[in-house]
């Protein structure tokens, strides 16, 4: 059903709860959008569910109290009692989380109700990965809004999966281009999310997961909304007008993780990293930034080959190293680079590419990162690892504002290579550049009061603080 016209504009004894996928970087932009629901609907309580080390993470990096009437609630992580988490087995985790996770997040509810002095929900606003969300709202006649945090062309990727599949398979694995989906021509299908190749061989994943992906084309059309973590203007027409013939209204509210334009870097003696710092005495655009997230891990003979091209080129490095991963650099690297860069196991990565002595990123193509290095007009070198990086690494096609590295994994003499071509002030290097600028002109236009993210966050919260507006069945 669409949006009723009865609306309400008070918002009072609206009870919006919120349920995170705690995992990756997926918490961060689902509080950022509450945080800014909250304070544009002061008269609205919002209960943020999440487990206690996704909070704990989300409360050593915010920067700012929570608004009044935005509460966190701990849900379980479905991680047995005792139980030891095998590991460098991600998948083991998420699998334990989503079991419990319908279960873990019905009690967190009954939870927030009973400390917000019996409020009803009225609303339930969710990852989109945690697709039981629907079936909550639906029992319990509420709206129910989720927010897709990845890539609108990996929505339509999972949209379409079934065709894509049937296309993939009788083409025998082939890589070329599949230009039966609206938008997606530029992609090939070695560079779609495993799990939508497999249908059913999930043996590289979350079972659980891989399941909930493939229900997002069976529930996503029900939600009264659904919320992306990006800008339409970024969008082909074509990509756009399709998704949104697909659901009952969808709404770009902008990069949920950004500020845009981004304010003026921090002093440099206020970073604890010591970043910062490091990174002032450094030449502009000359610096490499190595980072591969928080959950992406480079096979070991990789990063073998990566820092060896590093000494090689000799660029100055600043890289964001997990200290887990520091025992497969080749022997006595760290003393042979020590002047030469600065190893850490965390950067403040929004604020080092935004520094003007950072030259190349490089990246697995998380969905943030690219956006984090677009902002500061940083070309990078691709080396998608998992899920959605792929797609995103096709930067080099569809934007030209950076090149995947050689034959798809680190080797030295290709590393060597890619870092001179995007380090160097020839033609290819200039280009990168003068496009990542008018890119990043065109995104911080779209961010303004006339630009398509405005508006939808403002029906995005009038359908928040409305009255008798349900899923539809």
């Amino acid at each position: 059903m669409k949006k009723s016209s009865d609306q309400s504009s008070s918002g009072k004894n609206q009870h919006v709860t919120v349920l995170a996928f705690s995992f990756g970087s997926h918490p961060w932009p689902l509080l950022n959008l509450t945080s800014r629901l909250a304070l544009a609907a002061p008269d609205v309580s919002f209960s943020f569910l999440h487990t206690a080390k996704s909070n704990q993470k989300l409360s050593a990096t915010s920067e700012a109290h929570l608004p009044h009437k935005l509460k966190s609630y701990d849900v379980a992580d479905g991680v047995p009692e005792g139980h030891v988490l095998t590991p460098g087995n991600p998948p083991e985790e998420v699998e334990l989380f989503l079991e419990a996770a319908p279960e873990s997040f019905r009690k967190g509810m009954d939870m927030a109700v009973t400390e917000t002095g019996q409020q009803k929900i009225t609303c339930i606003l969710n990852d989109a990965f945690l697709v039981f969300g629907c079936d909550m709202a639906a029992d319990m006649d509420v709206k129910w809004v989720p927010l897709y945090v990845p890539a609108p062309y990996d929505l339509s990727a999972h949209i379409y999966s079934a065709l894509i599949h049937e296309t993939y398979a009788k083409a025998c694995g082939g890589r070329e281009a599949h230009d039966a989906i609206p938008g997606l021509s530029v992609m090939r299908f070695g560079d779609l999310p495993q799990e939508i190749l497999d249908q059913g061989n999930h043996s590289n994943s979350s079972p659980i997961l891989a399941r909930a992906l493939h229900r997002i084309r069976e529930v996503l059309p029900r939600a009264n909304a659904v919320v992306m973590n990006s800008f339409q203007e970024l969008n082909s027409t074509i990509l756009t007008d399709n998704l949104k013939s697909k659901f009952q209204d969808i709404l770009y509210v902008g990069f949920l993780t950004l500020i845009v334009p981004t304010p003026p870097l921090p002093p440099s003696h206020s970073d604890a990293t010591g970043c910062l710092p490091w990174l002032d005495e450094q030449k502009p655009t000359s610096v490499a930034y190595i980072s591969f997230g928080t959950v992406a891990a480079v096979p070991p003979h990789e990063f073998a080959a990566l820092a060896e091209a590093l000494e090689a080129a000799v660029p100055p490095l600043l890289w964001s190293l997990r200290e887990n991963f520091i025992a497969f650099l080749p022997n006595g690297f760290l003393e042979r680079t020590r002047k030469q860069g600065k190893i850490v196991p965390w950067a403040p990565q929004a604020h080092v590419l935004s520094h003007k002595v950072v030259g190349v990123f490089v990246t697995h193509c998380g969905y943030h990162s690219v956006f984090e290095s677009l902002f500061g007009e940083v070309p990078m070198i691709c080396r998608p690892i998992f899920g959605d990086h792929k797609m995103n690494g096709r930067i080099e096609d569809v934007w030209g504002i950076g090149v995947r590295v050689e034959g798809g994994v680190f080797r030295k003499k290709g590393m060597v290579k890619s870092l001179e071509l995007v380090l160097g002030n020839d033609q290819h290097g200039r280009r990168m550049r003068e496009k990542i600028r008018g890119l990043k002109e065109l995104v911080v236009k779209a961010a303004g009061p006339d630009g398509i993210a405005s508006k939808d966050f403002k029906t995005l919260l009038e359908l928040i603080i409305s009255t008798k507006i349900t899923i539809s069945r």
